[in-house]
């Protein structure tokens, strides 16, 4: 894995592929029930980001520190650079804070931990999970809450700027000092902070400095959704005073655009029920709105677009007896072959995008029970309904069950699978929405066989939400295969139609051997980002309004 900061670029192993697609999301947090390990008052809890670099947790950030305040809201917002084809651990500990000292390492200062990945967050978008202590024991009913956004430079934003106009004096001895703080309400009527702007210290005309928050994060696709403003008057001490509030929506706000101007009477209902002239505490101005409005890989997977992953699984007689030691599918119980070490490496990435977590798993070049025919594009789990295995494990043993049960054969015809999986994409793409995108993986120790058929193939794929990865395994002479990949120029059918885009990727195993496991993956998934894009972009699909959360079934003791 990278380190935290910087934009490591690809190996070198990997010439073709182009740096990873970088985005940077948003997270923010939020804990409730947290331990109390203070004697006189409540704890005053800190949260610490670390990620995983190299197998060392590295900090990445912390937040604010929350005086007395068992059920926090952290105003702090982490920022972390989101990569598709890594799988990126992150570990959030929840430290209570002793004032000028800082935050403690010592045991007794730590309230909790929750390890997870970011794939997983952006795929569920919040994620709620228990705390541990050490040794995985609860911290009693603590739990922590991440909620993500993305912020990518090619995400759609907005960019606002707010002004106040005699705004009410909350000080005895001085003007007040102003904050103002965007609530977006979500459908159960909770208030998620979006934004809070600087202190304009003793003003009460105030102009804060303009800011830019993602539409999602705004108003979660819904342009009629209520938004809050808050106005405070600082207070050091953590005790602001409320000045007053206003409610307001996008819709509303779009008015701003150009040279127009919205503005809203800043008002305390306290003030309104006892005072009888009352008018405002002052009122608040949107002096300008930009939007920006462009779609990106991210917008996708958070409106719900889910990544189907299907493996294919070469078993032609080239790939030698299983039995024997020197075959590409021998099942050594110390030392993975190359077919599952692949499998696992791009499989890992993709299952935290695919809610059910079944994956479809298909061989070809086998004579197959019961009458022994050849097949290529049969369901390793022999299930012919239903080819999907309960994710990675699952389609590990049904391939170690597979093999003493099949006749290695040939020849190696690849176009029945991807004929297959592109006719479940087609049935896909008649619903008209950006819900589910298709992975095939393709496991072969040698150059295919039907060619023609296999172009041909990829044309017609190349106009539905499919990307092909092809990983060669073994020694052979894989020059021929680089046709399909269209890096050194269009891939066309045998009557020279071309793609309409470029949906291969072709590796060798034998050139990440001596890397890390983690370094194919990251070769031959840094184009799917990409590819997701261009064909939604071509569609004209917009994503999809952001779904309810996912319930994250792993509630339990962490990773």
């Amino acid at each position: 894995p990278r380190a935290p900061t910087g934009m490591g670029a690809v190996p070198e192993l990997c010439p073709q592929a182009p740096l990873a697609v970088l985005s940077k999301v948003e997270l923010r947090v939020s804990c409730k029930h947290l331990l109390d390990r203070d004697t006189l008052n409540k704890s005053d809890p800190c949260v610490l980001l670390l990620m995983q670099s190299q197998g060392q947790w590295m900090e990445v950030d912390r937040s604010e520190v929350i005086k007395s305040n068992l059920n926090p809201v952290f105003a702090k917002i982490f920022t972390v650079d989101y990569y598709f084809e890594e799988v990126q651990k992150l570990r959030f500990e929840v430290y209570d804070s002793h004032g000028h000292t800082g935050v403690g390492t010592h045991d007794d200062d730590f309230l909790g931990g929750m390890e997870c990945t970011v794939g997983q967050i952006v795929a569920q978008k919040r994620v709620t999970k228990p705390l541990f202590l050490k040794y995985g024991k609860f911290a009693g009913k603590s739990t922590i809450t991440i909620i993500s956004e993305e912020i990518s430079g090619n995400n759609g934003y907005v960019e606002l700027a707010f002004r106040a106009k005699k705004l009410d004096d909350k000080d005895l001895f001085s003007k007040s000092d102003p904050f103002l703080e965007i609530y977006r309400i979500d459908d159960d009527r909770s208030e998620q902070l979006v934004y809070r702007t600087e202190v304009v210290k003793n003003n009460l005309s105030p102009v804060w400095e303009p800011f830019k928050v993602s539409l999602n994060s705004l108003c979660s696709c819904d342009e009629k959704r209520k938004l809050r403003g808050v106005v405070w008057d600082y207070d050091s001490r953590g005790k602001h005073d409320f000045i007053g509030e206003f409610f307001t929506t996008f819709e509303e706000m779009q008015k701003a655009m150009g040279e127009n101007k919205v503005q809203w009477d800043c008002m305390n209902p306290k003030y309104k029920i006892k005072k009888r002239n009352y008018k405002n505490s002052g009122v608040v101005v949107l002096l300008d709105l930009k939007i920006h409005r462009v779609y990106s890989f991210l917008d996708y997977i958070m409106g719900g677009c889910q990544i189907h992953f299907t493996v294919a699984i070469d078993f032609t007689a080239s790939n030698g007896d299983p039995r024997n030691s020197c075959s590409l599918h021998y099942i050594n119980p110390y030392q993975p072959n190359e077919y599952l070490k692949a499998l696992v490496a791009v499989g890992e990435i993709c299952q935290d995008y695919d809610s059910d977590k079944k994956f479809s798993a298909l061989g070809f070049g086998a004579r197959i029970p019961p009458k022994y025919e050849v097949s290529h594009d049969f369901a390793i789990n022999f299930n012919p309904d239903n080819d999907e295995c309960e994710g990675i494990q699952g389609v590990v043993e049904s391939y170690q069950s597979c093999l003493p049960k099949i006749q290695l054969y040939g020849p190696t015809n690849v176009a029945p699978i991807i004929t297959k999986v592109a006719r479940v994409a087609a049935d896909e793409e008649r619903t008209k929405e950006a819900s589910q995108y298709f992975i095939l993986l393709i496991l072969t120790d040698g150059v295919v066989t039907d060619m023609a058929d296999t172009r041909e193939a990829i044309v017609r794929a190349s106009y539905l939400p499919m990307s092909i990865i092809i990983v060669g395994v073994g020694n052979a002479d894989f020059t021929d295969m680089q046709i399909l990949d269209g890096d050194d120029g269009v891939l066309r059918s045998p009557k020279g139609e071309p793609v309409l885009r470029d949906i291969v990727q072709f590796v060798p195993f034998r050139e990440f051997k001596n890397a890390s496991p983690t370094a194919l993956a990251k070769c031959v998934l840094a184009e799917v980002p990409k590819q997701v894009v261009e064909y939604y972009s071509y569609k004209a699909f917009p994503p999809r309004c952001p779904r309810p959360p996912t319930p994250d079934p792993s509630l339990g003791s962490p990773q």
